[in-house]
């Protein structure tokens, strides 16, 4: 499949005469035609709203129940989309069992896991207002298992598939690339939430021990792949429009990280020794603020680019929704270090990021509403060419 179909599908068909919703799908059926994977990512811009405001330096009426209708709308979501690509499966096995062999769709393989992972963290975090703690906890570690195997699954499997199946260009490296290998992150800091309703003794502490060591299966291939996408900028400029958005990805392992370590040394004291807890929250601390350094770097890399080719013209299409999550995972981050340090220029750069984070989550649910539900186009099966 050419980049314009993962980043732009088509129209479809000419608008159903009448017909207020789906209007470009010819039938109701094309509804699941076309559900690749990247579809999840709606999932994880939309929880990582919620679960930022969840432990936001600055709090005020109303933000705790609107973050807790905003996880609602997303495990909703989750459930609808993973019960439609069921359905995709069953009806268009032929064009789900390809996606694997895609050189761009292969790597959203990691956004399923890590919507998952998304919607369990935030049961936990906001979800328990309504449902009870009980009943929390119990569905995140049921989602934390499911989505942390799927994670190490994509991290595993889809590399593998690029060493041995894929036909990559010098210019393929692209913000996608980090998708399969990011879940690991995202499981080592949403498993932190989890260390206070582990057994205390051994499987407390090898929990623990297990989200660092994710912890550092992503982050040392994260900057692998980093380094591969800084490259591909600085041999072969920045590429086609649509796929723009995908540099912003990178913020992603990069916020995720430093959420996962504060998270991690926040929690540490029931796991471990307090001389070793303290040594793991200096370590949270110089290391999260080492990465604020090159998280602010990449920001400003990347909202530079995206404006210069917005000027231009940037269609929309699903890439937009990197615009959220990476960003949200930058907040989280900042809230992490803003507890632990307390510094109030902390505290005034995490509520920077998350209204940006916010303003850019309206933007684009509203246009892929608009592109899925109303117009269908988004959901359009390719045209032959």
């Amino acid at each position: 499949m050419p980049t314009s179909t993962l980043a732009h599908p088509n129209t479809g068909a000419d608008a159903a005469p009448g017909r207020r919703f789906f209007q470009q799908l010819e039938h109701p059926g094309q509804i699941v035609s076309n559900l690749t994977p990247n579809w999840f990512a709606s999932i994880m811009g939309t929880g990582i709203v919620a679960n930022a405001a969840a432990s936001l330096p600055l709090q005020f009426p109303g933000l705790r129940t609107g973050a807790t209708i905003v996880w609602a709308i997303a495990a909703v979501l989750l459930v609808a989309l993973t019960i439609a690509t069921v359905l995709h499966w069953v009806r268009y096995r032929a064009t789900a069992s390809r996606h694997h062999l895609n050189p761009l769709i292969s790597h959203f393989y990691g956004a399923p896991p890590m919507a998952i992972l998304t919607v369990g963290a935030g049961t936990l975090l906001l979800g328990k207002d309504w449902i009870g703690l009980p009943a929390a906890v119990g569905i995140d570690w049921v989602l934390w298992t499911i989505g942390t195997i799927l994670g190490l699954g994509s991290a595993v499997l889809v590399p593998y598939l690029a060493f041995t199946r894929h036909e990559n260009k010098p210019d393929a490296a692209f913000g996608g690339w980090l998708m399969p290998i990011v879940p690991p992150m995202v499981s080592a800091s949403t498993g932190a939430l989890l260390l206070p309703y582990a057994a205390a003794g051994q499987a407390r502490e090898t929990l623990l021990w297990a989200c660092y060591g994710m912890f550092g299966l992503s982050l040392l291939t994260s900057i692998v792949v980093i380094t591969l996408i800084w490259n591909r900028l600085s041999q072969h400029k920045i590429g086609a429009a649509a796929m723009v958005p995908t540099l912003w990805i990178v913020l992603g392992p990069v916020g995720q990280s430093i959420t996962a370590v504060n998270l991690l040394a926040g929690n540490a004291a029931i796991a471990v020794g307090a001389s070793m807890a303290h040594g793991l929250l200096v370590v949270a601390l110089v290391y999260g603020f080492a990465m604020l350094g090159f998280a602010l770097l990449w920001t400003t890399i990347a909202g530079l680019i995206t404006i210069r080719t917005a000027r231009e013209h940037l269609p929309f299409s699903l890439t937009w929704w990197s615009f959220t999550f990476p960003v949200g995972t930058v907040v989280t981050g900042l809230n992490g270090l803003a507890l632990h340090s307390g510094l109030v220029a902390v505290q005034v750069l995490a509520v920077t990021y998350y209204v940006g984070l916010v303003a850019a989550w309206l933007t684009v649910a509203t246009r892929t509403f608009h592109g899925s539900v109303i117009r269908g186009t988004l959901l359009a099966p390719p045209k032959a060419a």
